[in-house]
């Protein structure tokens, strides 16, 4: 019989998490302390740094880790049309954390190398 993976990462280790990945820095986005990849959101804290909301390609990919981890992958109304899923620290395994991480990083990295770049406004 094997032993569940244990549960729950602090705040400081998924921090460690995302600095450690090529390209991501902390900074802000929409007013909020956030991780940037290669100067765009990718991640931040929310509820009292309970919740990591991370950034997706797509939407699709939040149903697949919903369905795999109830208790730990979520997302409210605001964030429905949005591919970005939101993840209980208490209650997700570090190494599905680093793995979902690690993966997210890599596929938004790629879609966003292929997307043209955007001017800046003025």
């Amino acid at each position: 019989m094997t032993t569940p993976p244990a549960r729950g990462v602090r705040v400081a280790d998924a921090r460690r998490l995302l600095l450690g990945l090529p390209n991501i820095v902390a900074g802000r986005s929409y007013g909020m302390p956030s991780f940037l990849l290669d100067g765009r959101f990718f991640a931040r804290f929310r509820d009292d740094d309970t919740v990591l909301v991370l950034q997706l390609s797509t939407i699709a990919e939040r149903e697949v880790l919903m369905d795999l981890d109830p208790g730990a992958f979520f997302f409210t109304e605001h964030y429905r049309k949005y591919p970005a899923v939101l993840i209980r620290l208490a209650d997700v395994p570090r190494s599905l954390l680093v793995d979902v991480v690690t993966e997210a990083r890599r596929q938004v990295g790629a879609v966003r190398a292929a997307q043209p770049r955007r001017k800046k406004r003025a």
